[in-house]
């Protein structure tokens, strides 16, 4: 009875004239759990009563409740892959060749549909035709899409690859092959070939070329396949850097043809170094061809992926560590290395204990980029780590150097630095002077960097007098004011009207768009020992008045909880 209630009333929602897809997914979603359950208990008490006509009702109304869905609101993508789980779930293989056959007619512009509808029949249904005929369907709509045409080549590479497993077993078991037509050219790949040839001639670029031949190598009968699209790839992309380091990596692939079962973890770390060497031999004949920054970029990433991998050998760490170091000076010197490696590079020279030649690099890179704020921070961050007396002196030619705009970062790291270095009286008067030096919105959060440190070394008269100096210059933040309040409430003679006072600036600021802020004066009237009741109606008239649209009617609801001792 319970079910059937509960059906109803979903059915009800989606009868009605406005329909909601909202209905729709909260009937399926009941019906797949109801499903769910019924699974669950046929299994714990073993009882398999009506099974095919209990269940298969369901699935055929959620079926149709998912048909019915997709028909009216057939641009959700998410419904159509919904309905799609749905049948996988419960191997509904027919419906979901119609639900494959519908969504690929509304949705052709979306390749990676057309990829799930070709990889189900070829995984599941185990039909390479009709995966091979999708795919086909799919290239009219999408010529110049690399994604589609390296699943296609890998749809054939895997078709042969079953038809020579199958081809093998029926020779081992010797029947008769006359009635099977195995072609020679499809086990060689040949399809694939054909496939690679007419995206080559479509889709320009190294990534693709370097995509298929990493689909290739995971067959072994292509040699000549993957000879074919290296060939092409040197060819065409000579001076592209992605195919010198794409090279330069093949070398770790190509180890010693010696076997490997005797081999001691001496010889195995020789190996690998010599594997290293080769990779940096061709990385270094490809930074005398193409010499650019991106190709001098490659070759710092793999040697920084390569000192990053886990060693238990010492003598191979300390040889990467030396040939990352010396690729890093050799850009450095060509002056071809960018600003992010920069601070890659300190933080390995920092790491390796090399503080003097780190606090070079930092200085060379603020030569190169004076104008850039995040190398001037590392250069300070790195003098700041080994306590170095020219911290103030860089500081400053920081500041001459960097525009105001954007120099927060800088004036925050300066004054922290400060309030453990220098006197009070210095660090004030550098607060005082980040003030007029950053740019009005960044000043808002020095003020409150200020206001915080001032209470914690000059107590509650001083940050008073500051908070009054500092309200005489806008802009303001509001947890400016809700520091002062808080401080204000820490005093054991906390008063009201200071409190009221500070309420009342921040209102004139943030009164318009900041419900919370009346609310919190009108708590404060109403707890405060000296608090004014009395008062709460003004401020709630005022409060009316001052906040604009939607804010209204939340300032009257939480009122409301106020004055009912919910809030």
């Amino acid at each position: 009875r319970a079910v059937l209630r509960k059906a109803s009333a979903l059915e009800y929602k989606i009868q009605r004239r406005a329909l909601r897809k909202e209905d729709f997914i909260n009937y399926i979603q009941y019906e797949i759990n109801l499903l769910e359950l019924i699974k669950k208990r046929r299994a714990r008490i073993g009882y398999s009563f009506k099974k095919d006509e209990i269940e298969n009702s369901i699935l055929h109304r959620v079926h149709s409740l998912f048909n019915r869905a997709t028909g009216k609101w057939k641009e959700d993508v998410q419904l159509w892959l919904s309905h799609v789980a749905f049948c996988k779930q419960w191997n509904a293989k027919h419906q979901l060749s119609k639900v494959f056959s519908s969504m690929l007619a509304i949705h052709p512009n979306k390749p990676a549909l057309w990829i799930m509808a070709a990889k189900w029949e070829m995984e599941t249904q185990l039909s390479s035709e009709s995966a091979r005929h999708l795919f086909l369907r799919a290239l009219r709509f999408h010529p110049e899409c690399p994604k589609l045409y390296q699943e296609y080549f890998r749809m054939e590479l895997m078709h042969a690859e079953k038809q020579r497993k199958e081809k093998k077993e029926f020779e081992q078991a010797k029947m008769d092959l006359g009635e099977f037509n195995y072609s020679e050219e499809i086990l060689n790949g040949e399809m694939a070939r054909i496939i690679y040839r007419d995206a080559a001639q479509k889709i320009k670029g190294v990534e693709f070329h370097v995509a298929v031949l990493s689909i290739a190598k995971l067959f072994d009968f292509t040699q000549d396949l993957q000879k074919e699209i290296l060939e092409s790839l040197q060819t065409k992309y000579a001076d592209d850097p992605l195919t010198w380091d794409y090279m330069a990596r093949r070398e770790l692939e190509l180890g010693s043809l010696q076997s490997t079962e005797h081999t001691t973890k001496q010889m195995k770390v020789s190996e690998m170094t010599q594997r290293e060497e080769r990779c940096c031999a061709v990385f270094e004949e490809a930074v005398r061809a193409v010499p650019t920054e991106d190709m001098w970029k490659c070759y710092i990433t793999f040697c920084l992926e390569r000192y990053n991998r886990k060693t238990n050998s010492e003598e191979l760490k300390q040889k990467r560590l030396e040939r990352t170091l010396s690729v890093f000076h050799k850009t450095h010197e060509s002056s071809l290395l960018p600003e992010a490696l920069y601070k890659q590079w300190v933080q390995l020279l920092l790491e390796s204990n090399l503080f003097e030649t780190a606090t070079e690099v930092a200085e060379a890179a603020t030569k190169r980029f004076s104008l850039s704020m995040e190398m001037w921070q590392m250069r300070l961050q790195v003098l700041i780590q080994l306590k170095s007396d020219a911290v103030t002196q860089c500081f400053e030619e920081a500041v001459k150097h960097v525009k105001s705009k954007g120099t927060l970062p800088l004036w925050s790291l300066w004054v922290e630095w400060s309030e453990g270095t220098n006197s009070k009286e210095d660090t004030e008067a550098l607060y005082r002077r980040s003030l007029h030096a950053t740019t009005p919105a960044e000043s808002v959060t020095m003020k409150e960097k200020y206001l915080d440190w001032t209470y914690r070394n000059g107590g509650y008269k001083k940050v008073k007098r500051v908070f009054t100096s500092l309200c005489e210059n806008r802009p303001f933040s509001l947890d400016f004011f809700r520091k002062m309040i808080q401080i204000e409430k820490e005093q054991e003679s906390c008063k009201m009207l200071h409190l009221r006072e500070y309420y009342e600036r921040a209102l004139r600021e943030f009164g318009s768009t900041n419900s919370d802020l009346w609310l919190d004066y009108i708590k404060e009237e109403l707890s405060h020992p000296q608090g004014k009741p009395e008062n709460c109606g003004s401020i709630h008239w005022r409060a009316m008045k001052m906040l604009q649209g939607d804010l209204v009617e939340d300032f009257v609801s939480k009122y409301t909880l106020l004055q009912t001792g919910h809030l």
